[in-house]
């Protein structure tokens, strides 16, 4: 069974996005083991390029054989395309990694570990939100690739 891990700097406050976690978790669990990786926010730091530094070291720290960086600057990608890049990474990694980085965004040295770079929008969503989005896309994925009539 394929591994995904998302890790993601911060965590979710409100009730209502951690339901929605457990609630896409759970459908995932078909299809995938996904875990979440809440990594502390480091808004003690005044220095921007330090708090992108700290953090990204940690986030390294939890990276796998393929990366995928959620990247305002990455590739945008129709929900069939996205289902189509998982299934071509499934052929050859049995863990993939989805990195959502820190409010003033991640560090050159995680950038440079991510081999896919990819964009939901132009636009800036808050993190609770876009974690919620990103695991509804994994899902939307694994339905197209398995004939679930999610997906319309």
């Amino acid at each position: 069974m394929l591994n995904i891990s998302v890790v993601c700097v911060g965590n979710l406050k409100e009730k209502f996005s951690q339901d929605a976690e457990k609630e896409y978790l759970k459908r995932l669990s078909k299809f995938a083991k996904v875990n979440v990786i809440e990594l502390k926010e480091q808004n003690k730091l005044v220095n921007l390029m330090l708090i992108k530094e700290k953090e990204g070291e940690e986030i390294l720290e939890n990276l796998s054989s393929f990366n995928v960086l959620c990247d305002l600057g990455g590739k945008s990608l129709s929900s069939e395309e996205f289902a189509n890049s998982i299934e071509k990474l499934t052929l050859t990694n049995s863990k993939i990694t989805f990195v959502i980085g820190g409010s003033y965004g991640v560090s050159e040295k995680v950038k440079n570990a991510c081999q896919m770079k990819i964009s939901f929008s132009k636009m800036t969503f808050p993190h609770n939100l876009f974690r919620i989005m990103l695991l509804e896309q994994i899902y939307r994925a694994f339905t197209i690739l398995n004939g679930v009539s999610y997906h319309k």
